[in-house]
């Protein structure tokens, strides 16, 4: 295996890491986690045991992600946001079996300081505005902003506001993907 670790951050027995994957100072990779390949680990991380992260998923300074989280390839995840992993949490009352899963799908992009609140899967090329708190399941393409998180328009797989014409199709300005809005999802035509 080929990645670097800076010499700070902690790398717990059975571990998989990727191929040019990167983790930086004071990050703390907990037992059985799976870092893709060309991982970008920030400073002060917390992944905590069993996470999977696939290829290419940035992870910026002061993120948390527990039990339960899966983000798949192209995953950003933004400065100090969050995953939760328990509904109703209670210091005096264990509930390491109540843990909900939570999925992010490829090409996502999560915001700072947004939370995810656990059970929610997050959609191909959804898009997490900054301080967003999700507690709902999100589309594919979405925008969602606010706290809760609240619907606001879609996004390309490049990262820009599409507007869509009278018949449903709108053109990414930077890639050359069309996409289409039908019965209130979004899918890319190519």
């Amino acid at each position: 295996m080929s990645y670097y670790a800076h010499e700070t951050a902690i790398i717990d027995e059975g571990c998989t890491i990727g191929n040019g994957t990167k983790i930086w100072h004071f990050s703390h990779i907990m037992p059985n986690c799976t870092l893709g390949e060309g991982c970008n680990i920030g400073q002060n991380v917390v992944i905590s045991p069993e996470v999977v992260l696939g290829k290419n998923v940035k992870v910026q300074n002061n993120v948390s992600l527990y039990t339960g989280v899966t983000c798949e390839d192209d995953v950003f995840l933004g400065p100090s946001m969050v995953f939760t992993n328990v509904i109703n949490p209670r210091s005096a009352v264990i509930r390491k079996d109540e843990y909900l899963k939570t999925t992010v799908k490829q090409g996502a992009s999560i915001g700072a300081n947004a939370t995810i609140v656990c059970g929610n899967d997050l959609g191909e090329y959804c898009f997490i505005g900054a301080g967003t708190v999700i507690t709902k399941e999100v589309l594919p393409y979405a925008l969602m902003v606010g706290n809760p998180g609240k619907h606001i328009g879609w996004m390309s797989k490049f990262g820009h506001k599409l507007s869509f014409d009278n018949e449903g199709i709108a053109t990414c300005p930077e890639g050359t993907e069309t996409y289409q809005l039908k019965d209130g999802r979004v899918t890319c035509l190519g």
